[in-house]
């Protein structure tokens, strides 16, 4: 966790990083994974120390984050697996929410290991739609947070995105659930449609020709 101090600056860092996967998630899928990785290794090593001890935690978040941000990196496909993973938990969750339960543990895990194997075979869109709807609630959350939102400042300094849930929205915020649809939706269209460099690799093989 960050101190209070450097909430700001890290909802500046969870809008751009939000913005970025929302709308270009597919092209720039390791930037994306780097920085998810930089995100949660800074955010581990950091915890180790207290929160009177900044400079000690600052300098942990940033070898923690080099760290993490080059594992991601590295596991190229595993980024794409969590991908898969965490869309197929996402869709368990959101088909037991409108009963207002929790789903099964299986079925939770059922589903994250379909969606794991999904994810690999069809890498391409579930990349866009992962990045498209992830991103744009980070990039929501960012904003509340630099707006002065107290939860997504909390959320912010913690690195986890998810404490404000989508699915629950803050009384007063029901706008937020409509609002990262439409942004998710837009950007999966945007990566589908121009950023995901799909028309131009055909277009250079069709030159080849």
């Amino acid at each position: 966790m960050l101190p209070a101090t450097y909430q700001l600056p890290a909802a500046i860092v969870l809008l751009v990083g939000g913005i970025v996967a929302t709308f270009f998630g597919y092209r720039l899928f390791r930037i994306v994974l780097a920085f998810a990785g930089f995100m949660l290794g800074g955010l581990a090593a950091s915890s180790i120390f207290g929160m009177s001890d900044t400079m000690s935690m600052i300098v942990a978040f940033g070898v923690g984050g080099l760290i993490g941000a080059a594992i991601m990196i590295a596991a190229y496909f595993v980024g794409v697996s969590l991908i898969g993973a965490g869309l197929g938990a996402f869709v368990a969750n959101l088909a037991f929410a409108a009963g207002d339960r929790d789903p099964h543990f299986l079925v939770v895990v059922f589903l994250s290991i379909a969606g794991a194997a999904l994810a690999m075979y069809l890498q391409r869109y579930f990349i866009i739609v992962g990045t498209g709807f992830g991103g744009a609630w980070t990039m929501l959350v960012g904003l509340l947070a630099v707006l002065g939102d107290q939860k997504a400042r909390a959320a912010a300094a913690t690195g986890d995105v998810w404490v404000v849930y989508p699915m629950n929205p803050a009384p007063g915020q029901a706008w937020l659930f409509w609002a990262w649809l439409a942004l998710g939706a837009i950007g999966m269209g945007v990566q589908l449609g121009w950023t995901g460099g799909e028309r131009k690799r055909s277009g250079r093989r069709s030159r080849k020709k």
